[in-house]
Parts: structure tokens; C-alpha cells; sequence
């Protein structure tokens, strides 16, 4: 029978407690989250700094869509650039101090596009092993081979940059996603020089949240943007809005115009989307706020974590991973949680390895103290009454 192997992958899924559905939310991302007609404190959003259902923003996509419409109607190189498009790349540009940038409709989507394009047979991929799945995967389909370093040794990557290969592209992520750690950028730059390879970093988790005026990951550094070969980061978490980017010299961007793929035969992102993002790193740049009531957030969970003795992981982020270890327990907890109205939930195989599934806690500007109070002593009186 055609496809017969859909069915038991499913009830396998099932039985290893990592079968995932879809939950319906209703309304808007922010401090609170409605499910299933009721209300939870929402630890689980990417939406840093509280901006996605900011009332600035939705003005600015409505009047994005007064001007341009609801689509852009074509792919970029037809008749979907519009001017917003180019005001947008322009202030990117400014802002994150890069010399070009080309716009991507998901961070996925730009992340394997990069890759496929710059990579042939003959050259070789290092990756982070914690890198995020849209860069694993495409790694996988690459006719070169892919290296995977253990997790931030830059000892270990010294030794596989020792391997052959015409071009060799390093990839890591600024932010990662799970763990909530950050790169060694120094060092990896470092590396980078010495071997005469190409640096990627993925900072769709750092990009608002680090570095002055939330400029990233390397500005946190004390680095340039312009100092990595390429920069991919994303909209859509710390920005509020949606879509992603590919930064680097005017020469990639040219390349990725002219013989990527996913770039040329895509429609474009709509322009309203470009003028919301646009209105976003206006936000960024102007209300430092945010990022400082976030650090406070961050500084206070830890505390308190400490103080209820719960086992963090070293972040820094507003990702704070408590790792349970069991996917049928860390569910239990998830749900524990949701009971006395907290939506945290549980990571489990194949997003995380196996034996770490977790809650992944992340903080946002919205939280206020006693939201996280409140969840820490809940989530600290769940895993002493059920676990010990």
C-alpha cells in the first residue's frame, strides 16, 4: 500500500510522548494568552519585547496597506519590490551598520536559501550541533560535506577546520534558540581569520534583545556586523512583525538577487509588512526601555530560580530552558502548569536531544515581577510534590 509508513510513524510519535497538535490562540500575542476560551500568563512567546500587538505598529501596517495594498503581487525581481521594500533595506542597512541586504519571507526560508547557493561539492559546511533545524536540514542536502562541531568548543572546530575544502563556511547561531546560550563570537571570528573560511551567524534570537540599540549579537561583542561574512536574523520575534534578512556585502546580495532560487521565484514579503518592520526598528532604537525592563525580567527569574535552587541552564537570554529530561514528565509538568494558569510548554525529541526535553521559560518587556514569582513558585511546589 502507497505511503503505509504515515500511520505508525504517527501512533510511534504517540507512544514516545512527542506527538505534537495544533493549538488555536485567540487574539493577539502578549502577557496573557487565550486558549481554548481560557486566560494563562504566556511564558512561551517569542515576542521579546512585547512589541506584536503594539498599537504603533498595527497603524503602521494599516497604513501600509492603505498605500500599497494587501500583497505585493509578484516576486522581487517582477513587480513585487516596492519602495517600501527599499526604505526598509535602507534602514536596516543603517541601523545594523551592513553594506546590503536582500528580505526573506521566513528565517527558515533564508537560511537554506543562503546555503544551498554558496555551497557545492567540493567545499565544506561546519556547523554548531545546536543549530537550528532550517540550517541541519539544509546542510543535509548539500552535495558537501557537513561537519557538526560540539556545542561553543572552538577547540573542536580548530580541529575540523583542519579538513579540505575549497570554500568552508562556519555557521552558528548568535542566540540559540533552545539553550538560550550565546556564541563565542570573538572567538570564532578568530577562527575565521585564521583558516580564511566565511562566518555565518543566525541571530534571529539576538537581533532588538543584544547589543546597543538592539543591534545583535556581535555589536554585544563589542563587534561590527559588517566584520561577519553573512548575517541572517529575523522579524519576527524581538521585532513583533514577521519575515527575515540576509546582510553582508553588496557582491552576496547581488549573488543572492541574481542565482538564488528561493529568492527570485518567491513573491515578495507584502510592502505593508515592510513598512510595520520599518516602524519596528524605529521602536527598537527609540525606547531603550524595553530592553532594559526585559534585562531586569531576566536578572529577576534567574534570582528567584537560584533561590528555589531550580536547574537552569547558562543563559543569559530571555530563554531560560529547565530541563526535565523525560518527554512523558516534562508534558506532566507543562500541564501542571497550565492548570494553575501558566502556558510554558515542553520541548521535547527530535527539537531537543533526547533525555533533555524541557519547559522552555522565555521572558518578554509584558512580564511583570509577580508573573514571575508567581510561576517560579508554582513551577518550584509542581517538581517538589510530583518528583521530589
Amino acid at each position: 500500500m502507497a505511503f503505509d509508513f504515515i500511520k505508525p510513524a504517527l501512533a510511534q510519535r504517540q507512544a514516545e510522548h512527542l506527538y505534537r497538535q495544533l493549538t488555536p490562540v485567540a487574539g493577539a500575542q502578549g502577557r496573557y494568552l487565550e486558549v481554548g476560551g481560557q486566560r494563562y500568563l504566556n511564558f512561551s512567546s517569542n515576542d521579546y519585547l512585547s512589541l506584536a500587538a503594539e498599537p504603533t505598529l498595527i497603524n503602521a501596517w494599516q497604513s501600509g496597506l492603505a498605500q500599497y495594498g494587501c500583497g505585493s503581487g509578484a516576486s522581487a525581481l517582477v513587480t513585487g519590490y516596492s519602495q517600501a521594500h527599499a526604505d526598509l533595506e535602507a534602514k536596516l542597512k543603517s541601523w545594523l551598520g551592513v553594506e546590503a541586504v536582500a528580505l526573506f519571507n521566513s528565517g527558515y526560508s533564508a537560511n537554506q536559501a543562503i546555503l544551498k547557493l554558496l555551497l557545492s561539492k567540493d567545499d565544506l559546511l561546519l556547523q554548531d550541533k545546536l543549530n537550528h533545524a532550517s540550517l541541519m536540514e539544509a546542510g543535509s542536502f548539500l552535495p558537501c560535506p557537513m561537519m557538526r562541531f560540539r556545542h561553543n568548543d572552538m577547540a573542536h572546530l580548530t580541529s575540523l577546520l583542519t579538513k579540505s575544502g575549497q570554500n568552508k563556511l562556519i555557521v552558528s547561531e548568535g542566540v540559540f534558540s533552545m539553550d538560550g546560550d550565546s556564541a563565542p563570537i570573538t572567538e570564532l571570528l578568530q577562527l575565521r581569520n585564521q583558516s580564511q573560511a566565511w562566518l555565518m551567524l543566525d541571530d534571529a534570537h539576538g537581533i532588538g534583545v543584544c547589543g546597543p540599540d538592539g543591534t545583535g549579537s556581535a555589536a554585544a561583542a563589542g563587534l561590527k556586523n559588517s566584520e561577519l561574512d553573512i548575517y541572517m536574523a529575523t522579524f519576527g520575534k524581538a521585532l513583533g512583525v514577521g519575515g527575515a534578512m540576509i546582510a553582508g556585502s553588496q557582491s552576496l546580495i547581488d549573488y543572492i538577487v541574481n542565482f538564488s532560487k528561493a529568492y527570485i521565484y518567491t513573491t515578495a514579503m507584502p510592502p505593508a509588512q515592510a513598512v510595520a518592520i520599518s516602524k519596528a526598528v524605529d521602536l527598537v532604537q527609540t525606547q531603550s526601555w524595553r530592553q532594559q525592563q526585559l534585562q531586569d525580567n531576566i536578572q529577576y527569574f534567574k534570582q528567584l530560580a537560584g533561590q528555589y535552587q531550580l536547574p537552569l541552564m547558562a543563559s543569559n537570554s530571555a530563554i531560560q530552558p529547565v530541563v526535565i529530561g523525560d518527554s512523558q514528565r516534562a508534558l506532566e509538568v507543562a500541564n501542571a502548569l497550565r492548570q494553575q494558569g501558566f502556558y510554558c510548554s515542553a520541548m521535547r525529541p527530535p527539537t531537543v536531544a533526547k533525555g533533555t526535553a524541557r519547559l522552555r521559560i522565555t521572558l518578554t518587556t509584558g512580564h511583570q515581577q509577580q508573573d514571575i514569582a508567581d510561576l517560579l513558585a508554582s513551577l518550584n511546589s509542581i517538581l517538589v510534590v510530583q518528583y521530589g
